[in-house]
């Protein structure tokens, strides 16, 4: 995929979160973005990693960077507690009127994603986020063993969170797949 349709796919889907309820952070964008490749296979060519909070893409984070760089999105503060949210620009609009075919190919998968995830909190989408990663690398295994996975990897979340988690992960393959 071109940079510039990657750029109106990552535009595109910041704008349907927002619609969604998010304030569309970084972490926001982040745990989308690994969505729409991980989950609806969205040919994005980014390479993610479980890093702190979840999967993370150094890439992604340069490209926002770029994407900022470039006029296409800006950062607009929120107050607290919230971060900065990421807003597309008149700029960005015109990027994404130049890929039509490219975010109509993709906006059931850009739709559902933002379905999903837009309306959650950070800690939630770290959870989903990681419970995907997981599910996504050990075929096979129940949502207790997954559970436990998850839980020994990220300590700070319980037992019980972990095990929604994977049950939710598990109903949303469930629902995309449909």
């Amino acid at each position: 995929m071109k940079r510039r349709q990657r750029q109106a796919i990552i535009l595109a889907l910041a704008d349907k979160l927002r619609e969604q309820g998010s304030w569309c952070g970084e972490t926001h964008l982040q745990k989308a973005v690994y969505f729409l490749e991980e989950l609806t296979n969205v040919p994005l060519d980014l390479e993610f990693i479980l890093y702190k909070h979840g999967p993370f893409s150094f890439e992604l984070r340069d490209e926002i960077t770029a994407m900022r760089a470039d006029g296409l999105m800006q950062i607009c503060l929120q107050p607290y507690p919230y971060g900065p949210s990421l807003l597309t620009t008149e700029n960005g609009r015109r990027l994404q009127r130049c890929w039509p075919k490219t975010l109509y190919k993709y906006n059931k998968d850009i739709s559902f994603v933002s379905e999903q995830l837009g309306n959650r909190g950070v800690a939630e989408l770290e959870r989903l986020a990681t419970a995907l990663y997981i599910t996504k690398r050990i075929h096979g295994k129940d949502v207790e063993s997954r559970a436990r996975q998850l839980h020994e990897l990220k300590p700070h979340v319980s037992i019980d969170e972990a095990r929604r988690a994977i049950q939710e992960i598990d109903q949303i393959l469930a629902e995309y797949k449909k």
